[in-house]
Order: structure tokens, then C-alpha cells, then sequence
């Protein structure tokens, strides 16, 4: 693993323009219910996690497609804002940027998605060749699963030919190919995520080291299973170990988890120990419940710092 004093950090990823609704609550099926106020956020759980990252002292370089559309304009500029390395993001002129819509309970912070994946799912193998070189010179990669499922298995695999770590978040959740998961470095599920993996219910620390020891024995060298205010279970050969939540405010639990990656990424790819990195990344999460959106949440290094400063004292 190679170690740059600024980690090299590449995110194989989504983009998705967010249209952000918040009700009093969710509605039930059928119901119609008037929502209090419309906002757009940037987002995506690949641009979402390189923007984390990118804040939190990476030097992060991001790959997909957007459409070639307003959206799509709107994004690459966001990200360039960041100091993201853009080069090798691509524009599609038959699919539109994908789209995400966001229902927003504005009693509980709690969200319903649906996503529209768009030019997200036109970012091909051919493609990915292109950026071979990048990812062998890099010290991580980040991947999710808003891109089609082939790409990111070809992803996993040219890391592994040239021994760069992997970290993927298996969201949005779904089943994966044994063969896949056997060549990540990190894997990140949610209790959804992981439950849809293993078969387990995960609802408390004990369920999540029963899932965690189902997906080592699938050939993954570290789990990391998120539990919300109840913290991470991280998982690998050493054993188990519950790293607590900070507790926080809760206003949007969007991009809570994207947060809570870029934040692993940065910090593993710094050489921190696993269990320092998930307290980092813990942090955050925190964080980034307090305010509303995605991209516009997540919190600069400064801001951890003195949040985590002000837990010790």
C-alpha cells in the first residue's frame, strides 16, 4: 500500500442531483400529504463520499459520467469547487444526470429515496480501462453500487491486480456475488445492507457480529457494519470490536453513511489503526445529521477536530 503524505484517494461513484421534499410525515400508500418546503442538493453516493473525503484532507480524483445537461453542469462545477480532480469524469449526451428523490421526515430526520440512475449506469469496463493507471497509483478506492454491478466488479478486481485497498459500500443494498466480496479490503453495510447479505436481522451489536463473522468467512478482510446511534461493528481476523456513536442532534440523515466512508477512507488511507478510523468516521456521521442536504452537510476537518476537542473536554 503505498502512503502519500495527502492520500491519494479515487472514487469509482455516482452522481445524483438530489430534489429534497420535507413533510410533516412520510406519507402511507395512496395518501397525499403537503410537504413544507422543495430544495436541490448535489449528491450521490460517489460524489457525496469524494466530496467527504476531499474535506477531510484527501486528495481525491473521481470517475462515472453525467449527462451533458444542467444537472450534470451543476455538478462537475461543485465538485471542482472541492479541489476534486474531475479529469476523468465523463458526459453522456443520451442519458440524463442521474436524479434522486428525497422524502424527507422532517419529525424524525429519517429519509425515503428513490433513485433514478441516469448516465451513472453508462460509466462502462471500457471506460474503466482508460483509468488504469489511476488506480494503480492510488492509495484507496472507494466504490458503491448506484453504477451497473459488472463495473464495479471489474473495478474490485483491477484494484486487487494492483494491490490498492478497497473500500465499498454495498448501498443501495442488494445481493453480491461471493466472488466479489472475496477480494474487498473493507466492506461497509448498514444493517439493511448487511442483513440483505447475510440473511441476519441486524438489530443490536450481538446480530451484527453474527452477520459481520458470516461476511469474514466470505473472504472479506474487514467489515465495518454502521448501526446509527448505536455506533460500528467492526469485524476481521483479530476479532470483534463495538465503536460507540457520538450522540448529535438529528436534522437529515442524508448522506450520513457517505459521510461516515469518506471519513474511513481518509483515515485508512493515512495508516490509521481501524478502530481510530471508525471513531473518526463516527464523528463525522455525527456531524453531518445536524444539517440539512448531502454535500452541503458534510463537515470540513476544522470542524471535526473541535467537535471531537469538545467531546474530551
Amino acid at each position: 500500500m503505498k502512503l502519500h503524505e495527502q492520500p491519494e484517494i479515487l472514487v469509482i461513484g455516482s452522481f445524483m442531483m438530489d430534489l429534497v421534499v420535507r413533510t410533516p410525515r412520510v406519507p402511507g400508500n395512496g395518501e397525499t400529504v403537503i410537504g413544507s418546503s422543495f430544495r436541490r442538493f448535489p449528491g450521490g453516493k460517489g460524489a457525496n463520499q469524494a466530496v467527504s473525503a476531499a474535506r477531510l484532507g484527501g486528495h481525491v480524483t473521481m470517475a462515472g459520467k453525467l449527462g451533458r445537461d444542467f444537472f450534470g453542469d451543476e455538478m462537475q462545477e461543485v465538485l471542482n469547487k472541492e479541489g476534486i480532480n474531475t479529469k476523468h469524469i465523463l458526459r453522456d449526451g443520451e442519458a440524463s444526470t442521474g436524479v434522486g428523490f428525497v422524502t424527507l421526515d422532517e419529525t424524525t430526520g429519517n429519509n425515503r429515496i428513490v433513485v433514478v440512475p441516469g448516465a451513472n449506469f453508462r460509466y462502462g469496463e471500457g471506460d474503466l480501462e482508460t483509468i488504469q493507471d489511476v488506480v494503480r497509483s492510488s492509495d484507496l478506492i472507494m466504490l458503491q453500487l448506484e453504477m451497473d454491478l459488472h463495473l464495479v466488479e471489474a473495478a474490485v478486481v483491477m484494484a486487487a491486480k494492483h494491490r490498492v485497498p478497497v473500500i465499498l459500500n454495498p448501498a443501495p443494498a442488494q445481493s453480491l456475488d461471493d466472488r466479489l466480496l472475496s477480494k474487498v479490503t473493507y466492506l461497509t453495510p448498514n444493517e439493511t445492507e448487511a442483513q440483505i447479505l447475510t440473511g441476519i436481522k441486524v438489530t443490536n451489536h450481538q446480530s451484527a457480529e453474527r452477520a459481520a463473522k458470516i461476511l469474514l468467512n466470505k473472504g472479506i478482510r474487514n467489515v465495518v457494519i454502521t448501526l446509527g446511534e448505536n455506533g460500528a461493528m467492526i469485524a476481521n481476523e483479530s476479532g470483534t470490536e463495538l465503536v460507540p456513536a457520538y450522540q448529535a442532534p438529528v436534522v437529515d440523515t442524508v448522506a450520513a453513511g457517505d459521510a461516515f466512508n469518506g471519513a474511513l477512507a481518509v483515515a485508512i488511507a493515512h495508516g490509521t489503526p481501524l478502530t481510530q478510523a471508525v471513531k473518526f468516521a463516527n464523528a463525522v456521521g455525527a456531524l453531518v445529521v445536524t444539517k440539512e442536504g448531502a454535500i452541503p452537510s458534510l463537515p470540513r476537518l476544522n470542524e471535526v477536530k473541535d467537535f471531537l476537542n469538545k467531546q474530551v473536554s
